[in-house]
């Protein structure tokens, strides 16, 4: 289970340019593995999000990058930080799934979500629907995923999908675990509850209690253990040896992305950095123990400003996994 998992977000770097691009994701993922993550995941997005860079910023297909990542690591589990459900057949997904976790000897995680980026539905020429479409897909498609990961033929003749006796052979190594990501406390958490492994939340300090409280109150409603899932929450982190790197490979981020923070009011600028851990080891591990605090099981954390930096993920590890372990 991910207690945690290392995602990379980002795919244009400074100075690389597609020959050099998979060498240092590839180096990103090594590290993780060497320094106490137990999980590494990408994102499955076509386009860059826009909180992150502009649309057509490098942007790699996720289910072909872990497959290369699987033979670049050892211990790590791989997966999605999430699989958008309405970009793929749910019966093709846990066949992708599966040969993933078979060229992984056993590593695959299944992290996957409703779907909620319109333009690269529009761009691709894939359909979007509405919020309630989107969920509603998303169930039925566990209905089939599910089952298929677990070694059964499922039937459905749903509303959106229909597989008849779906075959999936050969089967994983071992069971590859389920998580859904996202924070909707009614339709989101409930289906956590019942279909998932694992809870992955983006969220604000102040909404996890709630968040926590929900999924809580939909395990007892359905019957389920709620001490079988685990619940990361995922942050942004900018670590360095010191301070001063810290805050300056920061700020060098944030100006590629159009932002100067020296110029930015003090609110504005506050509101900004406050959405990163940053700064050195002992920063970074206050920060972090204050929201362990808060009663998550682990953390999913991404590096947008500084990952591709060698050795910058390996700090990380070495800062987060005794704290972790400690949890």
């Amino acid at each position: 289970m991910t207690h945690l998992g290392y995602q990379i977000p980002n795919f244009t770097y400074p100075d690389a340019g597609p020959a050099e691009l998979f060498p240092a994701i590839a180096r990103q993922a090594r590290e993780a593995d060497a320094s106490g993550f137990d999980t590494v995941l990408v994102m499955d997005h076509f386009y860059q999000l826009p909180m992150l860079g502009d649309p057509d910023d490098y942007m790699l297909e996720c289910y072909t990058l872990l497959g290369a990542l699987a033979r670049e690591t050892q211990n790590v589990r791989l997966g999605a930080l999430v699989t958008g459900n309405t970009y793929r057949n749910p019966a093709v997904l846990a066949k992708t799934v599966t040969a993933l976790d078979i060229v992984s000897g056993g590593r695959a995680h299944l992290g996957i979500g409703a779907g909620w980026y319109e333009l690269e539905h529009d761009a691709f020429g894939i359909e979007f629907g509405t919020f309630t479409d989107r969920f509603e897909k998303l169930e039925e498609a566990l209905q089939i995923i599910l089952p298929m990961l677990r070694g059964e033929r499922p039937s459905l003749d749903g509303d959106h999908y229909r597989v008849d006796n779906a075959i999936n052979e050969p089967g994983p190594v071992g069971r590859i675990p389920v998580m859904i990501g996202g924070s909707g406390e009614k339709k989101t958490l409930r289906m956590v509850a019942q279909y998932a492994d694992e809870s992955n939340l983006i969220a604000q300090p102040e909404d996890i209690p709630r968040k926590l409280q929900a999924l809580d109150e939909h395990c007892a409603r359905l019957g389920r253990d709620r001490s079988e899932i685990t619940v990361s929450w995922q942050r942004s982190v900018c670590i360095a040896p010191t301070m001063e790197e810290a805050e300056a490979e920061l700020a060098a981020f944030l100006l590629r992305r159009g932002v100067d923070i020296t110029a930015l009011d003090d609110a504005t600028r506050a509101g900004l950095l406050g959405r990163f851990h940053y700064g050195d080891p002992d920063t970074v591990a206050e920060g972090f123990a204050a929201d362990l605090g808060r009663g998550v099981d682990g953390f999913t954390v991404n590096m947008p400003a500084n990952g591709h930096i060698p050795e910058r993920v390996a700090l990380l590890g070495a800062t987060l996994a005794p704290l972790i372990a400690r949890g």
